[in-house]
C-alpha cells in the first residue's frame, strides 16, 4: 500500500500530465507479456515486424512487469516532450542506473545486456528507446495522446461536479482519498511506504499501458501516480457509430456520426480515425455544428477537445 498525505493545501497541488517517456517505459510491460494487453495487440502485431533492439528493451521490465524508476520521471510539465525527458535520463547519475535496475532485477541480478560500466549501459538503453519510439511510436503518438488528453478533461469535469475524492475513486477501487491521504493499493508488489506531497505536490499520470494503479517503487521519488486512462477500446479501431436514421436524414451521415461520438471529448484527428475520413474534412463539419450551437469546444495543450452540447445531446435524445 502506498499513502500519498496530501495535508491541507497541498490538495490543490494535484496536477495531471501526459508523458511520452512513460508511455514508452510502461508499453515495455505489453512488449513482455502481450496476453495480458489484448486491446494493444493490433499494434502489437507491428511492434513485432519492427527493427528494434528487444533484448535490451526485453530486459527492462521483468516478470512481475516492473520497470526502473529512473525510466519513468515524473514529468516537469502537463504535456511534457520526448526529447527533453530523455535529456532528464541520459543525466541519471551512474549509482541511481545501477540501483534501480538491481531494484528491478532483484532475483539473480540483471541480465546480461544491462551489465557493464552504467554510462554505457545507460547509452544502451537510451539508444534502444530511441528507436522504439521512432518505430512504434511517433506514427500513432497524436492518436494516443488524443485518447490520454480526453481522459484528462473528463477527469477534471468529475472534479467540478463531485469533488477530488470522486474522481480518485472513478479511476480504480484501488485507490481512496479519505482525510486527506491518498492510499493506492498495489497488485504486484509488496512495496509499502508512507509520504508526504509537502512542497512537491502529486502528479496525475494516465497511461495507456497499465491495468491497474502503480507509483514508484522507492519512497524518494517524488509522488506520481499513473492510472489505466479510460477510451482504451477506441484506440486501435476505425469504427463508424451507428446513429439514429432520422439524425443522419436531418445533418448527414457524418455529421450524426461525430454527434453520436461525442458523447465523451475528442480531438479532430481521433474523430477522423475512427470515422475514416480525413482530419480536414471533420475539422470543417466540427466548425459547423459547434456554430450551429451542437458542440462546445476547449483547448488542452496543443489539441482543440469537442464535445456534445446540451443542444447536441437533446437533439441525439429526441431522434432515438
Amino acid at each position: 500500500m502506498i499513502r500519498y498525505e496530501l495535508a491541507g493545501p497541498d490538495l490543490s497541488e494535484v496536477r495531471f500530465a501526459i508523458s511520452p517517456l512513460n508511455e514508452l517505459t510502461l508499453s515495455l510491460r505489453a512488449l513482455r507479456d502481450p496476453g495480458r494487453f489484448p486491446l494493444h495487440l493490433p499494434w502489437l502485431r507491428g511492434v513485432g515486424t519492427a527493427d528494434l533492439d528487444r533484448e535490451t528493451l526485453l530486459a527492462l521490465t521483468n516478470d512481475r512487469l516492473w520497470t526502473p524508476d529512473f525510466l519513468n520521471p515524473r514529468p516537469r510539465t502537463p504535456l511534457a516532450r520526448l526529447e527533453d525527458e530523455l535529456e532528464v535520463i541520459a543525466a541519471t547519475s551512474p549509482q541511481r542506473v545501477r540501483a534501480d535496475l538491481a531494484a528491478v532485477h532483484f532475483e539473480g541480478g540483471p541480465p546480461p545486456v544491462l551489465n557493464g560500466p552504467p554510462q554505457v549501459v545507460l547509452r544502451r538503453v537510451l539508444t534502444a528507446l530511441r528507436g522504439y519510439w521512432d518505430a512504434c511510436f511517433e506514427p500513432h503518438w497524436q492518436r494516443m495522446r488524443a485518447v490520454l488528453e480526453a481522459d484528462i478533461v473528463h477527469r477534471g469535469r468529475t472534479i467540478v461536479h463531485s469533488g477530488m475524492a470522486s474522481m480518485f475513486a472513478d479511476i480504480s477501487p484501488r485507490v481512496t482519498l479519505a482525510d486527506d491521504v491518498l492510499a493506492i493499493r498495489l497488485t504486484t508488489s509488496k512495496v509499502d511506504y508512507r509520504r508526504t506531497t509537502a512542497g512537491v505536490g502529486l502528479t496525475v499520470v494516465p497511461t495507456l499501458f497499465t491495468r491497474n494503479p502503480s507509483t514508484p517503487i522507492s519512497p524518494e521519488e517524488p509522488p506520481v501516480m499513473f492510472y489505466p486512462a479510460r477510451g482504451l477500446g477506441t484506440l486501435w479501431t476505425s469504427d463508424r457509430p451507428q446513429a439514429p436514421r432520422a439524425l443522419s436524414d436531418l445533418i448527414g451521415e457524418t455529421r450524426s456520426g461525430l454527434l453520436t461520438l461525442l458523447a465523451a471529448p475528442a480531438s479532430s484527428t481521433e474523430l477522423a480515425v475512427r470515422l475514416g475520413v480525413t482530419p480536414t474534412a471533420v475539422n470543417q463539419h466540427l466548425r459547423a455544428m459547434r456554430a450551429a450551437g451542437l458542440l462546445t469546444s476547449a483547448r488542452h495543450g496543443r489539441s482543440v477537445l469537442y464535445l456534445r452540447s446540451d443542444l447536441g445531446d437533446r437533439l441525439v435524445d429526441a431522434v432515438r
